[in-house]
């Protein structure tokens, strides 16, 4: 049976690639490649309807068959019945494709792509979007496979719009910022359109702003060779007015900049306090709240509530009054005001609020009831049809002020508390948070003047800085140099450095920082006072539930009740979800009161807890990641579970949103002196190591491991001091700080015998072997791996001996023994999989990928090394992420896939050169200058040749030597990798 459909019911088509239909999802068979070209030419002709003459010529040109006509009719036939007859309809003799707008995949694109167009100048960033996602309803070639004059006239103009798309994507990536990232698909799509002058001139931008200007000019001269070469003709005037800038360093090549705004303007007060005359930023809170105001003065709807929340001194008071002043306009009727002493000991009772509220609305003493029940009744009968906004300032909860709503439309109530009242019913909160550095700067500047900033800028920052960023504290601190004509910004910044005394400088007058903050400290209960001291004690920028839980000895539950406690009156803040952080000069404040309030054996206590906690969690997420793994048998021992995971990425994910925590323990443990947490604190650094070779936290990792081990050596703890050497000559390896890498390891092999530390005895002679490597000491390199190689094995540490045979191998490539180099690769990837390893099994297939190479198997070296690719992004492991796509590179480069190589190496560098240090960087621009040579871009080649020279020469490395000779070979682009 027929089957049939509304016009576009269900169906889509796509032609951005392979002719393919669908109906709810399912595909629909849409026959042989003519029956193909049939529904294609329909499909295109947007609802058209095309004759049999014009489908005849679509299908097989100006010379079709005799059985044209008759097949072209069976193929019409087939697609109704695929597609249903209210799909196809004939029409006037000849076909017409009924379906949705939105049913192709070309009339989508071109829908989001206008939209973009719409946005380029007014909303960049989605229009970026939009044509990011216009870009990926491609798939491969359009209309791939399709015979007929038509079906390939089509696909040229289907592949130009297609890259006239990108080349607009791409230079709203330039606009956006985002110059780095571009340059690998700008080189790529550049090398497949040598002649489009136009990705040339993107590319040389790109470059330019990455700060590869050589490289940049190199593209220009590529390409006016190519075009004399290929056309006989000079580069465009564009082109060329482009690359004089560039050797000009013109300052209109770079990136574009925001612009700030200023604050609002100021409106002359009525009953309202005055408004202060140096009112800075808070541009987006100020327009949020005006938007609301306005609305509620226009009288329909229901009176509008607003409630600003946040901590004492980030200036709740000052942008309410502000804002009130603003919207006095709107509100010709009264301004009420009231400070409801919200943070005082007795905060004002309502009734006597609304006392002053009738008198101020002209009600005589002897009119006004006794009862708050009475008073807030004739309150709001008198405000009934006027336009009256009342500024309820510092409110101690939601009970206070809901008898003082005025509760008609046309008047509103602006109310602000350390509380957020989410017992408001129908309020539209508001959290309001410290200045940017910029208002916060721009602030200071307005007390202090302009003169005695400009000179010393980086100090007023500083100032800035060590204020928090909250207003009341920069208050104090500019009111205190501005009445001070001898001092310069300097003296205050160095005054306010020392965190000890900072709460102490910041009092200026009857303004005091530490005194706003004990108004909200003393409401506190006892559990709350106590959560809210011993939480302070950890150095971290937040903290999570369960390290809080860990922290208070408390059950996660009950530490959540009091949290969010202290979230709500605003002593803490909640960055996300089960997230909790202190603002900077909060934290010393809590800081003073656990010195005074918490015995220091509680205050020990509270940070050994967190200690243990990270630990025991992180050796969890460890074992999940590494099975198996012997180094856990050789872990201090925990007072506390820690978290258990279900999965690997659920183990990675709690890692990373801990990193910052986790070393910052590390970090606060080393300071602490020669006590047990050291020995935690260093295995801390062993099962999180992830986090090192990630290079994301490369830097906070190095300076929790110098504090660490140079405390340890302090005491004389060798065992700690020898593992601490081990992890610090680790990460100075993968930044490619060789020599300094390799006097940590000499000293921790040392100190591991005399401690007989199993684990630092194998790990300290296998990264001996990895240095002697970088320094091309092949021979001793080899010995190095397998004396580390006896030390696993004597341990039964299957997983350390599969990476010491895996850098095994690179010495045997080396030493010219390939079989024995793969044969032990095929070992490292045998064991990783037996044991279920994660992002370690990546490692094995890194070493396969590139002992195949060696061995010419580039076909299954790319197999190896692309799954290697995909295991790391999945880990997060960016440094492995980038030195895969290194390898990746030389294996196409090896195999003459010029482009590829020059793709994957730019994507390369684009890690390496935030992560992998100098070394490897250079390692990777010779690589890219060979593939841009084999592509004919000889000029630009050679900067990255000169720039790869200039590191190896300055680092005494013998890769000096190689790239020397490629610069003095211009005949051969195809040197051996």
């Amino acid at each position: 049976m027929e089957s049939r459909t509304e016009p576009g019911d269900s169906l889509r088509f796509a032609v951005l690639g392979p002719v393919r239909a669908w109906r709810d999802g399912e595909p629909i068979v849409t026959g042989a490649p003519q029956q193909r070209a049939l529904l294609a030419a329909l499909l295109l002709r947007g609802g058209r309807t095309a004759t049999a003459s014009e489908l005849l010529d679509a299908v097989w040109g100006e010379s079709p068959p005799n059985t044209a006509l008759a097949a072209l009719r069976s193929y019409a036939f087939r697609l109704r019945k695929a597609l249903g007859t209210d799909a196809l309809v004939t029409d006037s003799g000849g076909y017409q494709l009924r379906v949705a707008d939105d049913a192709l995949d070309s009339a989508v694109v071109e829908r989001l792509a206008a939209e973009a167009d719409k946005l380029r100048t007014t909303d960049p960033a989605r229009s970026r979007e939009l044509l990011a996602t216009a870009l990926g309803m491609w798939h491969g070639e359009p209309l791939a496979g399709l015979p007929g004059p038509h079906a390939e006239t089509q696909r040229i103009r289907l592949a130009e719009w297609h890259l006239g798309l990108i080349e607009t994507r791409l230079e709203l990536d330039l606009e956006l910022g985002a110059h780095t990232e571009a340059v690998s698909e700008l080189t790529a799509v550049s090398a497949e359109h040598p002649l489009r002058e136009r990705l040339r001139a993107l590319l040389m931008l790109a470059l330019y702003r990455s700060g590869r200007q050589a490289e940049a000019l190199g593209v220009y001269a590529d390409t006016r060779r190519l075009l004399a070469d290929e056309l006989g003709i000079d580069p465009s005037a564009e082109l060329r007015e482009l690359h004089q800038k560039i050797l000009e360093a013109d300052p209109g090549l770079a990136a574009p900049a925001g612009t700030a705004s200023g604050p609002a303007e100021i409106i002359r007060p009525a009953q309202l306090p005055a408004t202060v005359a140096d009112f800075t930023g808070r541009r987006r809170v100020v327009e949020e709240l005006s938007q609301q105001l306005a609305e509620a003065s226009e009288g329909s709807g229901v009176m509008a509530v607003s409630a600003v929340a946040g901590i004492g001194g980030v200036g709740k008071t000052t942008l309410a009054v502000h804002v009130a002043h603003a919207a006095r306009d709107f509100f010709p009727d009264g301004q009420l005001y009231v400070d409801l002493q919200g943070t005082g000991p007795r905060p004002t009772e309502p009734e006597a609020v609304l006392g002053s509220f009738l008198r101020a609305l002209g009600h005589p003493d002897a009119a006004i009831p006794e009862s708050l029940a009475d008073r807030a009744a004739l309150y709001r009968s008198t405000l009934d049809g006027r336009r009256v906004l009342a500024l309820l300032d510092n409110a101690y909860d939601a009970a206070q002020i809901r008898q003082l709503l005025p509760g008609t439309p046309g008047c509103a109530a602006l109310v602000t508390s350390r509380v957020r009242m989410v017992d408001l019913a129908g309020a539209h909160l508001v959290d309001l948070d410290v200045m940017s550095p910029e208002e916060a700067l721009q602030l200071f500047t307005r007390i202090v003047g302009e003169e005695r900033v400009r000179s010393e800028r980086q100090s007023a920052l500083d100032v800035v800085a060590a204020c928090g960023f909250l207003p009341l504290a920069i208050r104090i601190a500019a009111s205190r140099l501005a009445a001070r004509r001898t001092w310069t910004v300097s003296v205050l910044a160095n005054k306010l450095a020392d965190q000890r005394r900072r709460l102490d400088e910041l009092r200026a007058g009857d303004l005091a920082v530490k005194a706003t903050f004990a108004l909200g400290y003393g409401h506190l209960s006892a559990p709350q006072a106590r959560a809210f001291r011993l939480l302070s004690l950890a150095d971290g920028p937040d903290i999570s539930l369960h390290a809080a839980a860990a922290a208070l000895d408390l059950d996660p539950y009950e530490a959540e009740e009091l949290l969010e406690a202290l979230v709500d009156i605003s002593l803490i803040e909640s960055a996300a979800p089960a997230r909790y952080r202190f603002h900077d000069l909060l934290r010393l404040y809590a800081r003073e009161c656990a010195e005074r309030d918490e015995t220091p054996q509680e205050r020990c206590a509270a940070l050994s807890r967190i200690l243990d906690f990270y630990l025991a969690s992180a050796a969890c997420a460890y074992e999940l990641e590494n099975p198996g793994d012997r180094v856990l048998d050789h872990l201090a021992t925990t007072s506390h579970p820690g978290l258990t995971f279900g999965a690997r990425d659920e183990a990675l994910e709690w890692l990373f949103s801990e990193a910052q925590d986790l070393l910052a323990a590390v970090q606060q443990s080393a300071d602490g002196g020669c006590e047990g947490p050291m020995r935690r604190a260093v295995d801390l650094l062993l099962v999180a190591q992830d986090l090192m070779e990630s290079g994301v936290y490369a830097r906070q990792y190095e300076q929790a491991t110098r504090t660490l081990v140079s405390t340890a050596h302090d005491c004389g703890d060798t065992l700690v001091e020898g593992r601490g050497r081990i992890w610090l000559g680790q990460l100075l390896c993968l930044s490619g700080r060789f020599a300094d890498a390799e006097d940590e390891v000499k000293r921790a092999l040392i100190l591991g015998l005399a401690a007989e530390d199993p684990v630092t005895c194998s790990y300290a002679p296998n990264l001996r072997g990895i240095i002697a490597h970088k320094g091309q000491r092949f021979e001793e390199c080899a010995q190095y791996h397998s004396a580390a190689l006896d030390a696993f094995r004597e341990d039964a540490n299957k997983h350390g001996e599969a990476a010491a045979l895996s850098n095994l191998s690179r010495a045997q490539i080396e030493l010219g023994d390939i079989p024995a180099a793969v044969s032990a690769t095929e070992q490292v990837v045998t064991i990783y999989r037996e044991l279920g390893a994660g992002f370690r099994l990546g490692n094995g297939l890194y070493a396969m990928g590139i002992a195949l190479t060696a061995d010419g198997r580039l076909d299954e070296a790319l197999a190896c090394l692309t799954e290697a690719l995909e295991i790391f992004r999945e880990a997060r492991q960016q440094f492995w992420e980038g030195m895969t796509l290194f390898r990746l590179s030389k294996v196409h480069l090896a195999d003459h896939r010029w482009r590829q190589a020059a793709a994957h190496t730019e994507q390369s560098l684009a890690i390496l050169r935030e992560i992998g240090g100098e070394w490897r960087t250079a390692n990777a621009l010779t690589v890219l200058g060979r593939a841009l040579d084999g592509m004919g871009q000889s000029v630009r080649a050679h900067a990255c040749w000169h720039d790869a020279l200039a590191v190896f020469t300055a680092l005494g490395s013998p890769e000096a030597a190689d790239v020397a000779r490629l610069l003095g070979d211009e005949s051969s682009p195809s040197v051996a990798v």
